[in-house]
């Protein structure tokens, strides 16, 4: 993942490592890019109300291992929008949306990591946008948000084959309407086997002035463990220093955002409310939302005079319901 600057490149992220074999499914077409407000596929939405993804932390307890968690990302690296509007290098900046509201028929799909990947299931467009571009050498993220049948796809390290065949480093299918995680151990197209698209910041999210769930985040290094919901780790080293993938993050409450413009300021609010979740391993506090022309990467880049030293860890083991559900407990 490429990330938005003022004309300096980013450093790149660290990528995690991955294994190899195969699996399948078969055909694909159609895609609507951008956003309706009316119709049937307006009722489909990224997470459930009581999802883990719209939790508020925000009164939640500070982890005992706070400050050994945020010393290990880095407690004056800054945080930084890994999204917005243009092109950095030459590429687009973010993870692209595909939004599908028609019936697409099912693709074929091959895996390097087919043991861990859904093997069929997947509706993607032929024409699905790729994480910075087709001739990219990231992370190459592919998510279908299909609202038709309201259910995310999601690829790592996607390859269009031609045709309606696609190949992936790992692949994972979401029912946006089920609190069911994936199963305990498995990968998905992010290192936690979290989906992604409920942890972008969308921009028609940020325009409305209310961001309302937690928000995907990568670490440098991160432990060879893992809490709920993540259901998979790819630590580094077994160092309890370094942050478990799924740990929730948030922005401290005596943080001033009031004179950020409007664009960071929901960011930030929805930071210090729902606050971050570790899924990937990457750059330090890199923030992840979609690929979108409406940015505003002046109003974005306020973001980056927060540091580490402004975050803190939250114990979040009291909103767990079930092990191998996302659903919170009630209160």
């Amino acid at each position: 993942m490429t990330a938005q600057s003022a004309g300096v490149p980013p450093p790149r992220p660290a990528r995690r490592l991955r294994a190899v074999a195969t699996a399948l499914a078969v055909a694909s077409a159609c895609l609507v890019s951008g956003y309706t407000d009316s119709g049937p596929a307006a009722d489909c939405d990224t997470a459930l109300p009581d999802s883990f993804w719209r939790a508020p932390v925000d009164a939640l307890p500070v982890h005992p291992d706070s400050s050994r968690y945020v010393s290990s990302i880095g407690a004056a690296a800054p945080l930084h929008p890994d999204f917005g509007s243009g092109l950095v290098d030459g590429r687009p900046i973010g993870i692209p949306i595909t939004v599908s509201d028609t019936a697409v028929p099912e693709s074929k799909l091959t895996f390097d990591i087919a043991e861990e990947s859904d093997p069929s299931g997947y509706r993607i467009p032929r024409n699905a946008r790729i994480e910075n571009g087709p001739a990219s050498d990231g992370d190459r993220h592919v998510v279908v948000w299909d609202r038709d049948l309201c259910r995310s796809y999601e690829l790592w390290n996607a390859e269009p084959q031609g045709g309606n065949a696609w190949h992936a480093g790992g692949g994972a299918v979401f029912d946006l309407r089920s609190h069911r995680l994936r199963p305990d151990g498995w990968t998905s197209a992010d290192a936690a086997g979290l989906a992604i698209l409920p942890g972008l910041v969308r921009y028609d999210e940020a325009a409305s002035g209310h961001v309302d769930h937690a928000i995907r985040i990568t670490v440098p290094r991160s432990d060879q463990s893992y809490v709920w919901p993540a259901r998979h780790q790819a630590g580094a080293a077994a160092d309890p220093a370094l942050p478990p993938m799924g740990l929730r993050l948030r922005l401290k409450s005596s943080v001033d955002t009031s004179n950020l413009a409007p664009q960071a300021r929901a960011v930030a609010e929805a930071l210090k409310k729902y606050g971050a979740i570790v899924a990937d391993n990457g750059s330090a506090w890199f923030i992840s939302g979609e690929e979108n022309s409406g940015w505003d990467n002046s109003q974005l880049a306020g973001l980056k005079a927060f540091e580490g030293s402004d975050f803190e860890a939250v114990d979040a083991s009291g909103l767990r319901r079930s092990p191998d559900s996302g659903a919170v407990a009630p209160k």
